[in-house]
């Protein structure tokens, strides 16, 4: 399955005197939901950015399915391997839905008609009915904005999901249905998603649970 590792990973701001990140070596693997928590501040996004590749760490290494980033042409890698689903949902505003799921499918080489079917079926898995698929991501809910930004990545094919924030502009029975959906997706499609967040009700959800403080990170017993 994929796999994600980081080893002796720090990070340094430009001008800064201190390590956002520090000295962190761990493992994501595919069939688990793992959650990493901590206060705003502790270094829980710089984390995720490294995770995507849009950041370098300034020491140690990143490894995906045991290939150096280093060696990656990361812009690929993310198109291909890796895709994210912001806490801002992050849709196309003058796209309708089923434009914002296929839109990824067409820009990897799929024939739109193909993409569209295909993106349809990501919309029904996420439980997006049909009579949504023609409307703007404006006229639909938080919750149904959000389930749109995670079929959007699945249409990517990538076997690792990366959640900054996920349920954070959700009420309750949104969160929870955001998070079981991305639980089901890790324990019975076998990816590899990682959530950073602040919500102890996903970290108690989570296969694996990291706690970030000062840049340092720890993992939690469950």
């Amino acid at each position: 399955m994929t796999k994600l590792q980081l080893e002796n990973v720090s990070y340094r701001y430009k001008n800064s005197e201190r390590d956002v990140l520090s000295r962190i070596s761990c493992e994501f693997e595919g069939g688990l939901l793992t959650s990493v928590v901590g206060t705003s501040g502790s270094g829980k996004t710089t984390l995720l950015s490294i995770l995507a590749g849009l950041d370098k760490p300034s020491t140690g290494r990143v490894y995906i399915d045991g290939d150096d980033y280093a060696s990656l042409d990361l812009d690929r890698c993310r198109r291909e391997k890796i895709s994210m689903i912001f806490q801002s949902y992050h849709l196309f505003p003058l796209l309708k839905v089923l434009e914002n799921v296929s839109y990824t499918m067409e820009q990897n080489g799929v024939r739109k008609k193909d993409a569209t079917a295909r993106a349809g079926k990501y919309l029904s898995l996420v439980g997006i009915t049909k009579e949504k698929h023609k409307r703007y991501p404006a006229n639909l809910s938080g919750g149904e904005q959000q389930r749109v930004a995670i079929a959007r990545a699945l249409a990517s094919g990538a076997r690792i999901i990366l959640a900054d924030e996920p349920t954070g502009n959700l009420d309750t029975a949104n969160s929870d249905l955001v998070i079981q959906l991305l639980k089901t997706l890790a324990h019975d499609n076998g990816y590899c998603v990682i959530i950073v967040t602040h919500n102890m009700e996903i970290a108690e959800a989570s296969d694996k649970v990291y706690r970030m403080s000062d840049g340092i990170l720890v993992a939690e017993a469950i």
